[in-house]
């Protein structure tokens, strides 16, 4: 691979990857980003939500513009975005404005990451073609594996503006690079029209599914809105494959799907996606909210599966040549598999047991993400190469989106099952104590307050040892209702990863 060839190809990397990260670099700071904006979190999830919303609506025709505009002017542009994006959620003062600095991010993205595969692609000559695709998708796992740790440092030795400001010298970098490297005039493009209608379709079509799925824990599955946003993606689902069917120059083509093996990356990418970002996902929030360690804790405490990707994607890429993508695939789902029986049967408080089911999940996922990149890109060029690289960035984003949903609903509802058990254990336990009435109602008063927070038991027990209440059976209430709180919320964990 010649020297600016293996530059080009870089600059992409660094593209993807800030592309990739700000889909989980945020979501541990989110309790930071809170204090200092003085939000609530309900609020400040759609700072996080509108991200991976956006990206997944506007992908596939950003894609497409870049296509009949030329790639490197517009993938120039994407980058700009992103700048100015992270700059602004860099520097806002309310949650209005860091809502609009990461919609302006995933703008920038959804420009940037389709481009970045399809330059990186067709900078090198056929035969390094497979080489190319592994070092881009190896990028993207990567940075959605170190993106909850990078998180958690970037939150405690810069605060939480440091996960945006971060971005910028590497945007920088790849911005200069493009202008060193890619010409501007002149460009190969696809002459064809714009497929306006089928546009404004994939737009609504990914929007009313990404937002379903994003907030389907806050609405209720079997709420209105919810059951109107699935309603309103199967219609237009069916609207969109009946104008792509008849385009000339459809926006996706759908033949695309025809061919095996692409379909098969497509298939792996969202499940692998859902089984590795929901303990990504779901254990921060399980070590902070439910054990009580700090973002960095949590951040370090799954490390060893982001090592493991770290370690094992550039292997994957070795042993591909020797077993085939298929069974790489295959083996990297057993390990998968095998994470989740660990996490299944481990105790939580035993950090060595989580440990070895987390190595499993990153072995696994490790394995995984270069020979879906290679499956996904096949042979095809031009525009299905753009279009194939879109469309599983798509995915990519829905398999994301569906890991979030699932697991961190499922926690929520678990969650809210402990604190009513809570509430009703110590309520139970009151009742029996030799303390006049007014006093068993001021207990009770002070602990369906606490009860309705997070560390419910930690909070009754300081408040026990600061009004100094006589009576052991108090004492054995407290702990009771400490120690079915946790039991409840393990449990709950393991019917999540059951599930």
């Amino acid at each position: 691979m010649k020297q600016k060839q293996m530059a080009i190809l870089m600059t992409m990397t660094i593209s993807i990857f800030l592309c990739m990260l700000d889909t989980t670099v945020m979501n541990i700071a989110l309790p930071a980003i809170q204090t200092g904006l003085h939000t609530d979190l309900d609020t400040l999830q759609w700072a996080l939500n509108v991200y991976t919303i956006a990206f997944a609506a506007f992908t596939i025709p950003l894609g497409r513009i870049a296509d009949q505009f030329g790639r490197n002017k517009v993938y120039f542009a994407g980058l700009i975005l992103f700048l100015l994006g992270s700059l602004t959620s860099a520097s806002s003062s309310t949650v209005a404005i860091l809502i609009i600095g990461r919609a302006l991010q995933s703008i920038g993205a959804a420009i940037v990451f389709p481009a970045s595969m399809t330059i990186g692609i067709n900078s090198v000559q056929l035969n390094k073609r497979n080489t190319a695709v592994l070092i881009l998708g190896i990028t993207q796992g990567l940075a959605a594996a170190f993106g909850p740790t990078i998180g958690g440092l970037l939150t405690q030795f810069c605060g939480w503006r440091g996960i945006f400001y971060i971005n910028v010298p590497l945007v920088l970098l790849a911005a200069i690079m493009c202008v060193a490297l890619l010409p501007m005039k002149n460009e190969n493009i696809v002459k064809a029209k714009l497929d306006i209608s089928g546009m404004c379709l994939v737009i609504l079509l990914l929007f009313s599914l990404t937002l379903a799925l994003v907030k389907a824990s806050a609405w209720g599955w079997t709420s209105g809105k919810i059951l109107s946003l699935f309603a309103g993606f199967v219609i237009v689902l069916i609207l969109f494959i009946w104008r792509e069917s008849m385009a000339s120059d459809p926006m996706i083509r759908l033949h695309l799907f025809k061919y095996r093996h692409f379909t098969g990356a497509v298939v792996m990418t969202v499940l692998s996606g859902i089984l590795f970002v929901g303990v990504m996902v779901l254990m921060p929030s399980f070590f902070t909210k439910i054990q009580g360690h700090t973002e960095l804790e949590a951040a370090l405490m799954i490390t060893p599966a982001s090592i493991m990707v770290f370690l094992l994607s550039p292997v994957s890429g070795l042993l591909l040549k020797k077993m085939g993508a298929r069974q790489l695939i295959a083996l990297g789902i057993v390990l998968l598999g095998l994470g989740y029986v660990g996490l299944s049967v481990m105790n939580p408080r035993i950090y060595w047991q989580f440990a070895i089911s987390c190595i499993l999940i990153g072995t696994g996922y490790g394995i995984i993400i270069g020979p879906i990149t290679v499956l996904s890109a096949g042979d095809f060029t031009g525009e299905l190469l753009t279009a194939s690289q879109s469309v599983t960035g798509v995915f990519r984003q829905i398999g994301t989106v569906l890991a979030v949903a699932i697991f961190v609903s499922a926690l929520s509802t678990n969650l809210a099952t402990a604190k009513a058990q809570v509430w009703s254990a110590a309520r139970n336990e009151v009742k029996k104590l030799s303390v006049i009435q007014t006093r068993q109602k001021h207990i009770m008063m002070t602990n369906k307050s606490l009860a309705n927070r997070t560390k419910a038991a930690e909070f009754l027990w300081k408040w026990l040892i600061n009004k100094k209440i006589h009576g052991d059976i108090l004492k054995i209430s407290l702990e009771y209702a400490a120690r079915n709180w946790y039991d409840t919320s393990k449990n709950g964990v393991r019917s999540v990863i059951n599930f």
